[in-house]
């Protein structure tokens, strides 16, 4: 049996954010749910190429003011979540490792294997809890990406906007006006 290539100990009390500088700059996504580490594969090329071509459409449209960053950490109640996306608001700092929810307006998770479950369950009610305005989930289908779109209502949970998929491109206003086209993103 091969032995880790790190050592590391869990902390003695729940993990916080603090925690996550110990830990291996590896590829994996380290996130914070409840005080538990939560440990997801890096991503394939596939999926990383998927987020580069959306994030470029979201930055194309996109007031000058505005941030839109890759694999930004957000800071929710009960820890640290990392989206495939993330849009900063006017005013946010330019820089730092954890974005302060009441600074982000949209977040965007694009689906794999290892990420199903949480991209649809978990990280939505934590981004909900933290007051984030939109929320996008990504699933690659066999036809090309499909976007769900939701909105935070009173605060508390999102409902569904509608869906986008790769023959049905549409013009949206969150959070801002664009024209979101999947058939043009990679399948």
């Amino acid at each position: 049996m091969a032995q880790p290539t790190y050592e590391w100990r869990p902390p003695e009390h729940g993990w916080r954010e603090q925690d996550l500088a110990d830990l291996p700059d590896d590829g994996n996504r380290y996130e914070i749910i409840d005080g538990s580490l939560h440990v997801t594969p890096p991503a394939g090329y596939g999926h990383h190429w998927l987020a580069d071509e959306i994030r470029s459409a979201i930055r194309a449209s996109a007031p000058t003011e505005w941030m839109i960053i890759r694999e930004a950490g957000v800071r929710a109640p009960g820890g640290n979540l990392i989206p495939d996306i993330t849009v900063l608001k006017p005013g946010a700092p330019p820089d730092g490792m954890w974005a302060d929810p009441a600074h982000v307006a949209l977040v965007v998770e694009i689906e794999s294997p290892s990420s199903r479950r949480h991209d649809r369950f978990t990280k939505p009610a934590l981004y909900a809890e933290a007051g984030i305005p939109f929320y996008w989930r990504v699933e690659r289908g066999d036809f090309g990406p499909v976007v769900y779109r939701y909105e935070l209502v009173k605060g508390v949970h999102y409902n569904l906007l509608g869906t986008v998929g790769p023959d049905d491109p549409v013009e949206v206003t969150e959070p801002w006006p664009m024209r979101l086209e999947p058939s043009a993103w990679p399948r």
